[in-house]
């Protein structure tokens, strides 16, 4: 069964402004691809001036893939399109870099030019219902209730960065009452800094009120609040579709 996915940088094409078409290559867990600008040294070609004989190296480990750089002078890339700006980093020579994303795009120098390699990983491996365990189940890490008006509050906060944009500045407070008043016609400023203050309290960035001590003051509430949610994984994509119709 093919867990990885190979996409390669496009072709240069016939010269009349087009590119030939991406040709996927899959990989097996246990199987290897080697990348760089030799095609006889390599399992995939990228004929580009600025980009080593032997690049790297990508392999197939079940579920996820790692990575080896072998530039001794280029750091590469390896960008989450997904993850709101998340990357990670492999520094010229280093070997088997495991790389955490579904969704990658190594990212080679190459002369001046930003050359992308794709990476897949569409397979998910799940553990069974446990069985045979007893007590008391395991509280949840982040209590949300995806009907309540603070959650919409929060996923409009969220919104900018989750459509693609992911250093996209947050929306005032303004904004958040004029993008929640269509499902909710009450909302003012007043009560959408209420519910930004008690998300602060809910998702534990600041103490509860039922504590004498207030806490350190809580500078860029807002930045906190999306960076904890997106991180997380507390709001995603679907849920914006709750900014319609919010709950009481």
């Amino acid at each position: 069964m093919y867990s990885i996915i190979v996409v390669p940088p496009g072709d240069p094409g016939d010269g009349r402004g087009g590119q030939e078409p991406r040709r996927p290559l899959r990989l097996a867990p246990g199987e290897r691809l080697t990348f760089g600008r030799s095609a006889r040294d390599n399992d995939l070609a990228i004929p580009h001036q600025g980009v080593s004989r032997r690049a790297g190296e990508i392999t197939a480990q079940g579920a996820f893939w790692i990575l080896g750089n072998f530039s001794r002078e280029q750091t590469y890339v390896v960008e989450n399109p997904e993850g709101a700006g998340e990357h990670i980093k492999v520094a010229p020579g280093r070997l088997d870099a495991p790389v955490p994303f579904e969704f990658a795009r190594i990212v080679l120098p190459a002369a001046g030019d930003l050359l992308p390699v794709e990476v897949w990983a569409p397979r998910h491996d799940y553990m069974g219902a446990a069985s045979g365990l007893d007590g008391a189940t395991t509280a949840p890490a982040f209590a949300l209730d995806r009907s309540k008006r603070y959650f919409a509050v929060l996923a409009a906060l969220c919104e900018p960065r989750l459509r693609g944009a992911p250093h996209a500045p947050l929306p005032t407070v303004e904004q958040v009452v004029t993008r929640l008043r269509p499902g909710w016609p009450a909302a003012s400023r007043t009560s959408v800094q209420w519910n930004i203050d008690y998300l602060a309290v809910k998702l534990r960035l600041k103490p509860g009120p039922e504590t004498a001590d207030p806490g350190p003051r809580l500078n860029g509430k807002k930045e906190s609040l999306v960076s904890l949610a997106l991180r997380f994984d507390l709001v995603r994509e679907d849920d914006l579709a709750l900014l319609e119709v919010t709950g009481r």
